[in-house]
């Protein structure tokens, strides 16, 4: 199994835990992945508010990239995801604009041709690997840590565009926690936004919301909330100190990237996955849990 490898500017940066746990697990499964060489920022779901066509023409040359080495293209960001998928499902529906971006991208010697597709390391672990195989890879079951999937808004919505599973019932992040032995708490929010593209105009609103996404899981019975994806984490983990200023209770909960879940049960340990780069300590909960962590 080979794709183009889209990391986008967090894994960079501030999610450099998450760099590192996607390229230890992806290796564990003999998955290759192929960073792409020259990538550049997808436009965080803000460009097109600014530029619409400069969007579709940045992501078309990513995926332009992808198409060179014949290979679908992975990412683990719904943002990424979402904006390269945007672009896409343009590209192909209107040739006129295909044509017009396409004389742009020629300056720099790349061509969209629309012959790859762009896909989630979640929906790659689901559809393309399959839970019966990734079981199989599993040295540490994790029995006993009760996990909360929150999925984010991008890798969900819109349907019309992301189209992998229900938006409003989507049950792929659970069958793969069950299928590295975890149990699934249901929480109330589930399926809410984190609020990171608004924490700057709206800083009071979104600190309370992640209050609550936070508190949510913690009191369905919860041992960490699990994200697949990084502006999720970010916001959930790093304000997770800010937004609890503004509750009574104690909103603390590890907030863990999906490919560091996946690590734990390949039989990583915590420290070779980056989970020690988290404002929210996780490692005691999983020296607890796991007994061999």
């Amino acid at each position: 199994m080979r794709y183009g490898f889209f990391p986008g500017c967090t894994l960079e940066s501030a999610a450099k835990e998450l760099m590192i746990s996607t390229k230890k697990v992806a290796a564990a499964l003999g998955i290759e992945l192929v960073e792409l060489e020259g990538w550049t920022c997808c436009g965080a779901s803000h460009i097109q508010d600014v530029d619409d066509f400069l969007a579709t023409s940045i992501n078309a040359r990513n995926i332009a990239l992808a198409e060179q080495l014949d290979a679908p293209l992975l990412t683990v960001c719904n943002t990424c995801t979402l904006m390269l998928r945007t672009a896409k499902q343009k590209l192909d529906r209107n040739e006129q604009l295909k044509k017009r971006v396409n004389q742009g991208l020629a300056e720099a010697g790349v061509e969209y041709r629309g012959t790859v597709e762009i896909t989630h390391f979640l929906w790659v672990l689901v559809k393309d690997y399959g839970l019966d195989r990734l079981k199989e890879k599993v040295k540490r079951p994790l029995e006993g840590l009760k996990v909360a999937n929150f999925y984010g808004c991008h890798i969900l919505r819109p349907p019309q565009i992301m189209g992998f599973e229900n938006p409003l019932n989507p049950q792929s992040m659970e069958r793969v926690a069950e299928a590295l032995g975890a149990e699934c708490v249901d929480f109330d929010q589930r399926l809410a936004c984190c609020g990171f593209h608004a924490v700057f105009p709206a800083e009071k609103e979104v600190m309370k919301l992640t209050g609550i996404n936070c508190l949510s899981s913690k009191d369905a019975g919860a041992d960490c909330l699990v994200t697949p994806c990084p502006l999720c984490q970010m916001q959930l983990d790093m304000y997770q100190p800010d937004a609890q200023r503004g509750f009574d209770q104690d909103i603390t909960v590890p907030i863990l990237h999906l490919p560091q879940l996946v690590g734990l049960a390949l039989g990583f340990e915590p420290a070779e996955l980056g989970i020690g780069r988290h404002i929210v300590d996780a490692i005691p909960l999983l020296r607890k849990k796991l007994v061999t962590a």
